[in-house]
């Protein structure tokens, strides 16, 4: 049975005939999100560690960062959700984002991979491929690491990207009717497909693809803002799916928080340490209604 066929019965699904597929309500969910305040386990790259959990606490989420292998399996269980981030693996690491795995899996906690810089390298490239099987509830990637995910092209330079959005458009889809997860690719304009397998008859699989134009590119030149996105990802649907709220609405949210925020702190910013500390005052100090006015939400 397909991962995607094996989808607890809990999990909100997206169609374009299902209310999911209406115009996302950011300011609804985020104000969902800072009333959950929802716990996010992160077992992400040692780089990240400090602004992952500082752009979860400015944003109203709770940060943990629990990956030894006799932890991980007991945390995942009781999180809202749970980030696995690829970025600087060690062998205890692996270990723990396994039992973190099977442990979201067993209680129905959304869990976001982060496939940093796969293509590239052997290792990483092996673990986020196999873990395309094990249900994530979204995929949070740049450009070249969906198309290498994908297994149609070789990754990008490093951890940056040398693929425009729009190249990764049939591999996110791909990559979501294999995994069953919501794939956002981010980009100067952040993509967000839901692609679910389709059944005998059908001529087509249903789709649903949003656009999210918001940000700055200052906000490349700050180590670490898209990891910190993986876990915001995985707060967002974390609270979405305690209210019913369909999570390729929460991955939209999440990436358009972000992306306002950094739009905002482009205003004062003078360099990209000055637009750091920005960042995470726009992440704390944004309302509902100012997120949902700075970015622009498209459905193709």
């Amino acid at each position: 049975m397909s991962p995607a066929a094996d989808r607890p019965a809990d999990r909100p699904t997206d169609s374009p005939d299902s209310p999911a597929g209406r115009p996302v309500d950011l300011a609804r969910l985020v104000t969902v999100m800072r009333e959950t305040g929802p716990l996010v386990h992160c077992l992400t790259n040692s780089v990240v560690r400090q602004i992952t959990a500082d752009v979860l606490l400015a944003a109203g989420a709770a940060p943990a960062m629990v990956d030894h292998p006799d932890e991980a399996s007991d945390f995942a269980a009781i999180a809202s959700g749970v980030l696995i981030n690829v970025g600087n693996p060690t062998a205890e690491q692996v270990e723990g984002m396994h039992a973190a795995i099977a442990s979201a899996r067993a209680a129905g906690t959304p869990w976001v991979l982060d496939p940093v810089a796969v293509g590239g390298l052997v290792l990483r490239t092996g673990l986020a491929t196999d873990w395309l099987e094990a249900g994530p509830a979204a995929i949070r990637a740049n450009a070249s690491e969906t198309i290498a995910l994908a297994g149609t092209g070789a990754g990008g330079r490093g951890v940056d990207s040398t693929e425009d959005v729009l190249a990764a458009e049939s591999a996110a889809r791909d990559l979501s009717a294999r995994s069953g997860a919501v794939v956002a690719v981010t980009g100067p304009r952040d993509l967000v497909v839901t692609q679910r397998p389709g059944h005998l008859g059908e001529a087509a699989p249903p789709t649903r693809t949003t656009w999210v134009e918001s940000g700055h590119p200052l906000l490349q030149k700050v180590i670490g803002t898209g990891c910190a996105l993986g876990a915001l990802t995985a707060a967002y649907l974390g609270a979405a799916r305690s209210a019913g709220i369909a999570d390729h609405d929460a991955v939209v949210a999440a990436h358009a928080h972000a992306g306002a925020a950094g739009t905002v702190a482009a205003r004062t910013a003078a360099g990209p340490g000055s637009f750091a500390v920005a960042w995470l005052d726009a992440l704390y100090t944004l309302t509902p209604e100012e997120i949902a006015g700075l970015v622009t939400v498209s459905e193709a």
